[in-house]
């Protein structure tokens, strides 16, 4: 999934293409093979040190092995294997053995072989503009919904089982803003950083808490989704023993599903940076729970449709909870679309499918997800409104003795 997928290095491009060739990930498929081919080589070189050589001596170029040549001579190597992972290359490289060594390779190993060395200019590009967006977005969203949550916990009579999911949800999309930055730190701080073969503490703990906080989120989305329709039914007794049940599925399911996960990665799996999941089947462990969340947020939204409609019927509605309904209406349509439904057609296909597009769904518009529920949920909020313009006015009396006609026998406007 992408709400974790960030820019790799060389022959992105190519890799993302091949996906399916090889059990290992392509790029790092291409670095194992080029470092057996180099040990070859080298043990080739140390065999031949113990003979007196003339001419040039065999060496490794950091694509191909140049055997033993005389003065004059022509060599010819074919392209690497390797490069079959990402385009049928049937070329060969060239030098000669001059007395002054070997000369440069002719054609050189991107050209003779049709690879590119590098990630297009205007792909770097891209990628550098995705990274920058996002960025803004989890900076921006995670300063609002820092200041969001504060709000909700230090006004007393803000505290209902309302805001209290909001709170959950809000804390979900701050973590995940956290996991992204500090996974950005631990596994792309530097260019040079090979993560086929990066395998620290540091970097699979960054992994496994970038997918919990995800995870998380949509478990809260989906309670969130839970809570609306039981609202909705008027079924819903708002109880501590509700409440921990909706603590224990936003936090302790996710928190089961990547226990598991973790287990399957130490020992079927453990390699690399846990970081890569293409055609894993363990993957499933944390990616089959969202889909289903996501599935089921979707029937929800149509069930709160299709409640909606008859609630806000004139003929079935009693006349004192028309407005109540209406509210409702408008709080509900407002969150659904940020429940991630979105999510129901890109995760039934391939993770490398239409990366671009998946780039800028995901993480440029995901990143601004939690702003846009901080400002629907909390600063918009008519009571979160009354409740801060209450607090400056007492503030106003206290400060300057300024009594407002406002200020006097307020009530909180609390329909649920």
């Amino acid at each position: 999934m992408a709400w974790c997928f960030h820019i790799r290095g060389v022959f992105l491009t190519l890799t993302l293409a091949a996906a399916a060739l090889s059990s290992l990930h392509p790029e790092c498929e291409f670095i194992f093979q080029l470092q057996r081919e180099e040990q070859n080589c080298l043990q080739y070189i140390k065999e031949q040190g113990n003979r007196s050589i003339e001419g040039c001596r065999p060496f490794w170029d950091a694509v191909l092995c140049w055997p033993h040549a005389v003065v004059g001579e022509t060599v010819h190597r074919a392209c690497p294997a390797v490069f079959s992972l990402f385009k049928n290359s049937t070329g060969s490289v060239s030098r000669n053995c001059t007395p002054d060594g070997w000369s440069r390779p002719f054609l050189p190993h991107h050209i003779a072989c049709s690879v590119d060395a590098d990630i297009p200019e205007t792909e770097q590009s891209y990628f550098a503009t995705v990274k920058l967006i996002y960025t803004i977005g989890y900076s921006i969203s995670l300063t609002v919904l820092t200041v969001a949550v504060l709000v909700l916990l230090l006004f007393r009579r803000l505290r209902c089982a309302r805001n209290f999911i909001h709170i959950q949800l809000f804390t979900t999309f701050i973590l995940k803003a956290v996991a992204v930055f500090i996974k950005d730190a631990t596994l792309f701080s530097s260019d040079d950083t090979n993560h086929c073969t990066l395998s620290t503490f540091a970097c699979k703990a960054s992994v496994v808490f970038c997918h919990y906080c995800v995870m998380a989120n949509f478990f809260w989305l989906l309670v969130e989704a839970l809570y609306l329709n039981s609202l909705l039914l008027s079924s819903f007794y708002h109880s501590r023993r509700c409440l921990w049940g909706f603590s224990l599925l936003g936090w302790g399911v996710p928190a089961v599903f990547i226990t598991l996960w973790i287990g399957s990665r130490i020992y079927f799996e453990d390699t690399e940076c846990w970081d890569i999941n293409e055609d894993s089947p363990y993957w499933w462990i944390i990616k089959g729970p969202i889909v289903v969340s996501i599935a089921v947020n979707f029937m929800l939204f149509m069930n709160i449709i299709r409640i909606l409609i008859q609630k806000l019927n004139p003929r079935l509605i009693q006349f004192n909870n028309s407005s109540q309904y209406r509210r409702l209406t408008k709080s509900t349509l407002l969150l659904i679309p940020l429940f991630g439904t979105h999510y129901m057609f890109f995760n039934f296909l391939p993770d490398y499918f239409n990366i671009n597009l998946r780039l800028c769904i995901e993480l440029c518009m995901g990143s601004f997800q939690g702003l846009l529920v901080a400002v629907l949920y909390c600063f918009l909020n008519q009571e979160v409104q009354k409740e801060v313009h209450m607090h400056w006015l007492r503030w106003q009396e206290r400060s300057y003795g300024v009594v407002s006609p406002a200020a006097k026998g307020s009530q909180m406007d609390t329909p649920f």
